[in-house]
């Protein structure tokens, strides 16, 4: 029984170890003090991309072009989205325009 354990703990091992190296990856961005941190933040395609808002202010993430928009975040609140292509892809906050930034997807 304990090989059997032993055997089933290695295997999970070795699957999030896969998933891990061949999988997407993921980071963040910070919120905080009406500036998104990183300014510039650069990825690989697959890439999910996650905003906290650390302001009590509400913020959103939204592309200059429209390809993706979050709602009002409130504090702590988050917003996600994956990165598929290469590319260079700046956002700014609806709320507070002067707030920029940019994923560059390389």
């Amino acid at each position: 029984m304990k090989g059997q354990v032993a055997m089933l703990i290695g295997l999970g091992v070795a699957v999030a170890t896969a998933a891990h190296a061949f999988g997407a990856s993921a980071t963040g961005v910070e919120i905080k003090d009406f500036r998104f941190a990183p300014v510039a933040l650069e990825i690989r395609p697959g890439t999910t991309v996650t905003w906290t808002n650390h302001d009590e202010e509400p913020h959103t993430i939204s592309s200059t072009t429209g390809v993706f928009a979050s709602s009002g975040l409130g504090n702590d609140e988050t917003f996600a989205q994956t990165f598929s292509r290469r590319g260079t892809y700046e956002y700014f906050c609806a709320f507070h325009p002067r707030m920029r930034a940019t994923v560059i997807v390389k």
